[in-house]
């Protein structure tokens, strides 16, 4: 597997409208993009840190993985995940993952926010963290 970069890191938030704010007043950064992926039942906002990204997660289904997430965390927000750039393909990586035993989530790659293939590792294989894999698809 060649993963390049951190992408992005996923934080789970109750509300985009409260957080946003936040981000840009206190910490001066600039949300470049808000958009819902609906079928993960998720609206995003993201942020460009350097070559990474923070992309805030406001659940939009109380059955949402983020719903789920929030409610395990007392209510509170929290880093959810971390996505790591990989470029010889979504794909390849779960078959490497799967042919060295661990576990995957995704089967095969999906549409996430803002286009990207991706996948998602399975927490009981990566020591505890929720991890996704992502890739810009090709043209």
């Amino acid at each position: 597997m060649n993963i390049s970069h951190i992408e992005h890191v996923g934080i789970a938030v109750t509300s985009l409208e409260e957080a946003i704010p936040f981000y840009e007043n206190m910490l001066g950064l600039k949300c470049f993009a808000i958009e819902e992926v609906e079928d993960q039942h998720v609206k995003t906002a993201f942020f460009q840190v350097g070559q990474t990204k923070i992309e805030l997660l406001e659940a939009t289904s109380e059955d949402s993985a983020i719903a789920k997430f929030i409610e395990k965390n007392g209510g509170r927000g929290g880093i959810q995940h971390v996505a790591f750039a990989v470029q010889d393909g979504v794909a390849n990586a779960l078959n490497e993952v799967q042919e060295k035993g661990g576990r995957v989530i995704d089967q095969q790659p999906r549409r996430g926010a803002e286009g990207l293939n991706i996948a998602f590792l399975h927490p009981k294989t990566t020591a505890g963290a929720l991890l996704e894999l992502c890739e810009k698809p090709a043209e």
